[in-house]
């Protein structure tokens, strides 16, 4: 049987009498990129920190490569870390702040001049080795950073929200440049983020946190169209719910009762379903469909419009059901649905309910 390239144990991490990790467990193969996500005090940070050895476990183990690291101070775990801040030497240019990890290790000048001169390549900083860091850009110096981390190869490198002081422009320039270093050097990559959309465009599997536990793993497609709780389904895209009632079960499906005594058939269910209990129904936006006309054999339920708003490649259209609850739907451009579409006016809103969800309580 293979052993898992690092692994991520039943671990717990308690501060007095607030639990902020508990039970988390994760299997993570080389060269992946995963990434923790959730809101702040949702615990991806501690998990993290744990990783890197500057906190310890109240319980759980982390295992390298079948070896335990819980006994091995930070210093020796050979784990890279990039952190929000980039923590560079002011004193130092940016060819000795990317040499000083193998000037400790204590590698010969020519191999250390040769590593930082690859570095610099691959961060795409060629020439800036005698540049000063307070003389460049926080997207620069994010970028020095990142290659001192990867300095001395590291098996696995850590990074703790590094893009979070950045501007949008250049967070997803950055972005780029970090997925790019990912598939040229193929490290194992553990990232942090608040950041749904940097998640989504960086990972290859993402573990949504949410109050200490991982509420679900997954590939951004997989969270985006299964996602197993309410949580990840309001975390990962747009998405809005209408309150019901379960009016009857079939398996993993349910008809679910709305406010407006619409009955919709066929939700896929998530939860304890039973007939007379509480239901939402989960919505996408894009994947709703409006006309003024009700019909077409589809779920439907009759709404009014409240705004209309032009974001260019779409329009985002929001409604009040006739049971009082917002409704947001995003059209494409060009959809004939808008073509003289006015605040006030009545329309019927349709979608698949194979495509929704229902979270049970």
């Amino acid at each position: 049987m293979t052993v898992p390239f690092l692994q991520i144990r039943g671990i717990r991490k308690e501060y007095g009498a607030v639990t902020a990790v508990q039970d988390v467990s994760l299997n993570v193969e080389r060269g992946e990129f995963l990434t923790f996500l959730g809101p702040s005090g949702s615990g991806k940070s501690t998990t993290l920190y744990i990783l890197a050895g500057f906190e310890n476990p109240t319980s759980g183990d982390i295992l390298l490569e079948g070896k335990t690291l819980l006994q091995t101070p930070s210093h020796k775990r050979n784990i890279g870390m990039v952190f929000q801040r980039y923590t560079l030497f002011p004193h130092l240019s940016v060819g000795e702040n990317i040499a000083f990890p193998l000037r400790v290790r204590r590698l010969p000048k020519a191999e250390i001049d040769e590593k930082v001169r690859r570095m610099l390549k691959l961060v795409r900083l060629e020439g800036y080795e005698d540049r000063m860091p307070a003389k460049m850009s926080g997207g620069q110096q994010q970028r020095v950073a990142l290659a001192r981390a990867l300095a001395y190869d590291p098996p696995v490198l850590l990074m703790d929200e590094p893009l979070s002081a950045l501007d949008k422009k250049l967070r997803e320039e950055i972005q780029y440049e970090i997925r790019r270093i990912h598939q040229e050097t193929s490290v194992t990559i553990l990232y942090v983020t608040h950041d749904q959309e940097e998640a989504l465009r960086l990972s290859d599997r993402i573990a949504v946190f949410s109050r200490g536990v991982i509420d679900q793993t997954g590939t951004g497609p997989e969270l985006y169209a299964n996602p197993a709780t309410r949580f990840v389904a309001q975390f990962i895209g747009d998405s809005d719910f209408l309150k019901g009632v379960v009016a009857a079960t079939n398996g993993s499906l349910a008809d679910i009762r709305l406010g407006d005594e619409t009955v919709v058939t066929g939700v896929p269910v998530h939860g304890k379903a039973r007939a007379g209990g509480n239901a939402a129904i989960m919505l996408r936006p894009e994947r709703i469909n409006l006309s003024r006309t009700a019909g077409n054999g589809r779920a439907g339920i009759a709404a009014t419009v409240n705004d209309i708003t032009f974001l260019g490649n779409n329009t985002h259209v929001a409604t009040v059901t006739g049971a009082n609850e917002e409704l947001s739907v995003r059209l494409p451009f060009g959809d004939a649905a808008i073509n003289g579409l006015t605040p006030g006016e009545k329309v019927w809103i349709t979608w698949d309910p194979a495509t929704t969800h229902a979270f049970c309580d």
